[in-house]
């Protein structure tokens, strides 16, 4: 019942703060009410090394006096910092340029998805602080107990958030949704007999305690991939077929939805602009953003009823077999390319709606990475990327890059310290072999892919 009646606090205040906003003489006005709970627990070689508790309450306005716009955000809920709230949204709206693009989306655009989406669980914060302590503890232990090369560690982890969001406006939408999260994760450092060192991690994470994997077989496998590292060699410079990991498959993949995002479509910043209905990818390749996926009765990172800014979150296909089919748009790059909104508005508490994904991947082919591997005769398996080497106005791609090196397909030996180059606009239109191993671990997803070509700068 307590919770009932928070929320129904929070709806008032947000309803509150409209009305303020419309008498002080806003033509249209938006308020986000953003409540949220996280813990943090970090184990180092078994102790206690930070244990952090937090709770955040916050509200944001967004104020439109005819065409021009401004907001402002506070934590404060008191009568003077609403008042306060309410009268510097109008007066910086009131000295800002006019925009004519700028404007809440129109009445009949407004909706949400009915029912439940299955995206808040109360177990993640009924589990006792002792028990998110020990299962990092766990996660650690079984991960430095896996070998005696693994003689260090980064820590365990163990975290969880919960959130509850609502969103009205003076078009009359009203919307509200929570969210939980809960998740581990362990860093070994093993060293090898020369002294050498290599450290990564692996990871769980959900939104129920129910869908976490055992704390054991994440530390195992953080230890498996800490010391497949080890011994690891330059390759010489060539060009060779490069095979990426689901993890860093998933950037590769993520870029199109950048260089598809409207707001670079707009700035004529983005290798696809000026691409709709062009074949911008191989005929195997269909990528999708969709907000609205369940998964096994529980919604996926990237789910949510609706969008930043109130309208119903939906399923859009950037990519089909090749062909570039929509970009992603919230209201206001959608006017500005004479468009429709895809409900992609993503909204903080401050500033415009920027533009965000739902759940976003590439649809994954019918080979087991085993047999995607098993290909090449000579090549680059990618597990880690560093850098910030991509060009989305050319597609220019460059990164550094470590993983393990293919011979005759097999895994044969660890590579470190070389850069993969390309271009996208090429890459994609190389992947020449997609996997079936299409995992979601988080909002965005991809299998392993296999692309032809790529420049490989190493010793």
């Amino acid at each position: 019942m307590q919770a009932e009646q928070i929320a129904s606090d929070l709806k008032n205040l947000a309803a509150d703060v409209l009305a303020k906003a419309l008498k002080a003489g806003a033509t249209d006005a938006e308020a986000v009410v953003y409540e949220g709970d996280e813990f943090s627990a970090l184990v180092r070689l078994g102790q206690v090394e930070t244990l952090k508790e937090s709770g955040s309450r916050a509200i944001g306005l967004r104020v439109f006096v005819g065409q021009r716009t401004a907001s402002t955000s506070s934590s404060d809920f008191s009568a003077e910092s609403i008042e306060r709230l309410v009268d510097g949204a109008i007066t910086l709206a009131k000295i800002t340029s006019e925009d004519p693009f700028a404007g809440l989306p129109e009445a009949h655009e407004f909706g949400k998805i009915e029912g439940d989406q299955h995206l808040y669980f109360e177990d993640v914060n009924e589990m006792p602080p002792a028990e998110r302590i020990e299962t990092a503890r766990r996660v650690e232990a079984a991960a430095m107990g896996y070998d005696t090369r693994i003689q260090n560690s980064g820590g365990g982890d163990f975290d969880t958030a919960t959130s509850h969001k609502i969103l009205v406006n003076s078009r009359g939408f009203v919307g509200e949704y929570r969210r939980s999260y809960c998740g581990f994760s362990a860093m070994p450092i093993a060293v090898d007999e020369k002294g050498g060192m290599q450290r990564n991690y692996w990871y769980s994470a959900a939104r129920t305690t129910r869908k976490l994997e055992s704390p054991e077989e994440i530390g195992h496998e953080a230890a498996r991939r800490t010391l497949a590292r080890l011994g690891a060699r330059q390759v010489k410079t060539q060009r060779a077929p490069v095979v990426f990991s689901p993890e860093i498959a998933r950037s590769i993949i993520g870029n199109i939805f950048e260089a598809a995002n409207g707001d670079s479509i707009y700035r004529n910043a983005s290798f696809f602009c000026d691409q709709l209905g062009q074949q911008v990818a191989g005929e195997n390749i269909t990528v999708v953003d969709d907000g609205t996926m369940i998964f096994d009765g529980i919604g996926g990172f990237g789910t949510s009823p609706f969008d930043g800014e109130g309208l119903p979150t939906r399923r859009t296909v950037l990519i089909e077999k090749g062909i570039l089919k929509n970009y992603v748009l919230n209201t206001y790059t959608a006017k500005k390319l004479g468009m429709k909104s895809t409900g992609n508005a993503s909204r903080g508490l401050a500033g415009n709606p920027g533009i965000g994904a739902g759940n976003f991947y590439l649809e994954p082919g019918t080979l087991t990475p085993q047999q995607l591997i098993g290909d090449v005769k000579s090549g680059l398996y990618v597990t880690e990327t560093m850098g910030f080497g991509v060009n989305l106005v050319t597609g220019d791609y460059s990164q550094g890059a470590s993983g393990m090196w293919i011979e005759n397909g097999e895994l044969a030996y660890p590579v470190e310290e070389i850069t993969i180059a390309g271009n996208l606009k090429d890459m994609y239109k190389n992947i020449v072999a997609i996997g079936n191993d299409l995992v979601f671990r988080g909002s965005s997803a991809a299998p392993t892919i296999r692309v032809e070509g790529m420049m490989i700068a190493g010793a």
